[in-house]
């Protein structure tokens, strides 16, 4: 396993500064964030380290990139890019559908083979009115990707936690009955997860179960971590609006078992990139907060990874 980052937490820095970072702590790779530049709809979003359409129009843009990180002598775990392709938005929905597909495109010039995302959800509708739009997008998505030799790994967060996401959440992928419908439907192996355990926990379910049963599935790993504040959710119940009554943490501060996790994870023989998404609002203040937030999770987690 990989030891790296997800680079949503340095939004401010270049990729140039973001990987002299992630030299000086110690990490071995890095998910790249490759929204296309804009303004950010949400908190972690609209985040462009690499710029996909400026470096495949130009030669030589993935080379010289590619350099950079062989002179870092860091890897690219994943590009890493987060919308919601199913949002009943026609135009947002296209153009998320096609800068997702311009991303898949570029991972093999950059030597990467994993892109991870969300699916999307029209989150006004059930589950069974959201299938077909599903199929319809999703089909040949994975299509492209199985020719571009590149593995989607779809992160299993809800997307539930503001009032424009209620009531449905704006990512139909958060759960293990709906995994085994949609790799049922599409069973191409470049479909998979973004594994991050911390969703579970938040919607009280067991996060190692699942690893075991899907454990092809997973070719890409999020460690954070979260506290469910059970004062609070005695106030609120799970109905609420999940920050209501939870906090994003660093690794080793919120309610995940790492131990536990990392035993189940190696058991499966799971060999792939490890990053740490920073969520925590606790060391978002500055940048100096940001880094220590990286450089302490480091220090937490590679008790696991030798």
């Amino acid at each position: 396993m990989q030891l790296g980052f997800l680079t949503a937490i340095l939004p401010d820095l270049s990729l140039d500064e973001v990987l002299g970072i992630a030299v000086d702590i110690g990490y071995e790779c890095l998910e790249v964030c490759c929204w296309p530049p804009s303004a950010a709809e949400r908190r972690y979003s609209g985040i462009t380290h690499i710029d996909i359409e400026q470096m495949m129009s130009s030669d030589d843009g993935a080379e010289r990139i590619r350099e950079k990180f062989v002179a870092a002598g860091v890897e690219i775990s994943g590009l890493g890019y987060y919308p919601n392709p199913l949002t009943p938005v026609a135009d947002e929905a296209a153009t998320a559908v096609a800068h997702l597909r311009r991303v898949i495109e570029a991972a093999p010039a950059l030597g990467v083979q994993r892109v991870n995302t969300f699916v999307g959800r029209d989150w006004q509708l059930s589950v069974e009115d959201n299938w077909p739009r599903f199929l319809d997008t999703w089909t040949p998505l994975i299509q492209w990707a199985a020719q571009h030799q590149v593995r989607v790994g779809i992160e299993n967060c809800p997307m539930i936690f503001t009032a424009d996401e209620w009531p449905g959440g704006k990512n139909l992928a958060s759960n293990p009955q709906f995994w085994r419908r949609m790799f049922a439907a599409i069973p191409d192996p470049h479909f998979g997860l973004n594994f991050d355990p911390s969703h579970l926990v938040w919607q009280h379910m067991d996060y190692v179960k699942p690893m075991r049963e899907f454990a092809d599935r997973i070719s890409h790993v999020h460690a954070k971590d979260v506290r469910v504040d059970q004062h609070l959710l005695d106030e609120v119940g799970i109905m609420a609006h999940p920050n209501l009554y939870h906090s994003p943490k660093l690794p080793g501060l919120g309610d995940v078992n790492w131990s536990k996790f990392f035993s189940a994870l190696t058991d499966t023989g799971y060999q792939g990139p490890v990053c740490v998404e920073v969520e925590d609002r606790a060391y978002e203040q500055t940048l100096a907060d940001r880094v220590r937030s990286l450089r302490q999770s480091y220090s937490y987690l590679r008790q696991f990874i030798s």
